[in-house]
């Protein structure tokens, strides 16, 4: 990114933003529509059955927790790459 001018970064920087919110709103719109799908099957009211509502937020726990280890787990796979890729570099 050094090589690239002021106005590039900030275009790069944008697309790498909208990318982002892209993302996460695909991320946010398939956790709705799979807690949904597995918690809602009552439609005859309005709000939520207690069972309803307790599934959704094990639903909604459940993909939190999941993302998180996920996320953890990449950061732990990329330290080791970076790690190993070092290494290599000082065996030269």
């Amino acid at each position: 990114m050094d090589n690239l001018s002021a106005n590039e970064q900030r275009e790069l920087q944008n697309r790498m933003e909208r990318k982002q919110m892209k993302e996460f709103m695909n991320m946010y719109s398939n956790l709705v529509q799979k807690c949904f799908e597995d918690c809602v099957n009552d439609f005859t009211t309005k709000s939520l059955h207690s069972k309803e509502e307790g599934c959704v937020m094990r639903c909604v726990d459940k993909f939190l927790k999941t993302s998180e280890r996920v996320g953890q787990r990449f950061a732990e796979q990329n330290a080791t790459m970076m790690q190993n890729a070092g290494a290599g570099s000082l065996g030269r």
